[in-house]
């Protein structure tokens, strides 16, 4: 799905956060393996799980394409910087909920773009209709957890041991959801 760009100003310059288009497919291959150099807080170690520029290209094709699939896109002075992914299902009994992933280059971090990127992605979830969003998050990214809870997300469960790092050991996952519509046709 497609939202209209917003532009604000942070202290590196005028940042944009707009739809992905497919012209974006071969930048955001390059960004998605330098973001993953850089941190440990994704699922992926640098060079696994690589997409292609092709493979990006079907993938925003896609995502205009469906109602409940949501590609950002965050540029600092045309430069991309990060961005955000929501997913839905194309099932009925699935459809009302989307899995949201976010990345940002580490010097990105801290300016404020990417409390912009969940807040466009929240308005575009709550205009679509969409009454759950969920997202999963390494259990020491203390930072990203505190954003999360800041813009309504709430802890829903611990996936023990779920990750090992390169130092060898295990850690946890937190499991996060933010519902539009608690209490509204929802049972326990």
């Amino acid at each position: 799905m497609q939202i209209p760009p917003s532009s604000f100003t942070v202290n590196t310059g005028r940042c944009t956060i707009r739809s992905a288009s497919v012209s974006d497919a071969a930048t955001l291959a390059a960004l998605r393996i330098a973001i993953d150099g850089e941190t440990e807080f994704l699922d992926r170690a640098p060079g696994e799980g690589v997409i292609t520029p092709e493979q990006f290209a079907r993938l925003i094709e896609d995502d205009s394409q469906a109602p409940n699939h949501l590609f950002l896109v965050a540029l600092v002075d045309g430069q991309m910087i990060g961005f955000l992914r929501c997913e839905g299902s194309p099932l009925r009994r699935l459809r009302h909920k989307v899995e949201l992933g976010i990345c940002l280059l580490q010097a990105s971090c801290g300016l404020g773009i990417g409390r912009r990127l969940l807040q466009r992605a929240i308005e575009w979830a709550d205009q679509a209709q969409i009454v759950k969003m969920s997202l999963s998050v390494l259990a020491t990214n203390e930072r990203a957890i505190a954003l999360y809870q800041q813009l309504g997300f709430v802890r829903e469960g611990v996936l023990r041991a779920d990750k090992r790092l390169a130092d060898g050991c295990y850690y946890d996952t937190i499991v996060m959801g933010r519902c539009g519509v608690i209490g509204r046709d929802s049972h326990d």
